[in-house]
């Protein structure tokens, strides 16, 4: 029947995720993409209109869904400090298997096209700010559970995880080695063992 589509959209955005991850935007050709893809040009261009267009909606279904898993312990609702330390564990883990040589779609476009790219730039601030959002939650939440200094900025802190976070995930795109992120890791999360709320000293006998 003319007019069907032969092909599953979703399916296309999770094979162009992984094409962009290993080749970034410049490096994959739009040649690339009609093999990984297995669809012709014609049939790409008229679902996304360039590869511009393919990109952002592959940005769009990263964030909605790969990034959504990734985040979702830091984003829930009893979020604190214990899932903080998870994730860059798991940001650990990732160095030595799957992720290692890909790193973060949104990571990657941070470095590579946010400075260029208008489109680009709009999904990597949005990524940027959930980060942010999902640590000051987490911080919010352990602070009022004696798991963290009420005396600190939790904003700043905030701020520190995700660009912490940023920084190991570029780590992992670069193929660094297992060991220096696991370390990057290490001492993020000693900072905010450092931040733990101190006890309140016994009152002395007079």
């Amino acid at each position: 029947m003319v007019g069907v589509k032969r092909y599953d959209r979703v399916e296309l955005l999770d094979r162009a995720i992984e094409l962009f991850r290993r080749g970034g935007y410049t490096a994959t050709s739009t040649a690339d993409l009609v093999e990984e893809l297995g669809v012709n040009r014609k049939s790409m261009y008229a679902e996304f209109g360039s590869k511009q267009g393919l990109f952002e909606a592959a940005l769009e279904r990263y964030s909605d869904h790969h990034l959504g898993a990734v985040l979702a312990p830091i984003e829930a609702p009893g979020a604190g400090a214990d899932e903080i330390r998870a994730a860059f564990v798991g940001y650990a883990a990732a160095g030595r298997g799957w992720a290692r040589g890909r790193g973060c779609l949104l990571s990657n476009t941070a470095v590579e096209r946010a400075a260029l790219d208008p489109g680009a730039r709009r999904h990597v601030d949005a990524y940027l700010e959930r980060l942010t959002r999902a640590f000051r939650h987490a911080l919010g939440n352990a602070r009022r559970r004696g798991e963290f200094d009420p005396d600190v900025d939790l904003d700043e802190f905030a701020s520190f995880f995700a660009m912490a976070l940023v920084g190991v995930a570029a780590l992992i795109r670069a193929d660094a080695p297992p060991e220096l992120v696991q370390a990057a890791c290490r001492v993020t999360t000693s900072v905010l063992d450092a931040q733990h709320a101190k006890p309140v000293p016994a009152a002395q006998p007079q």
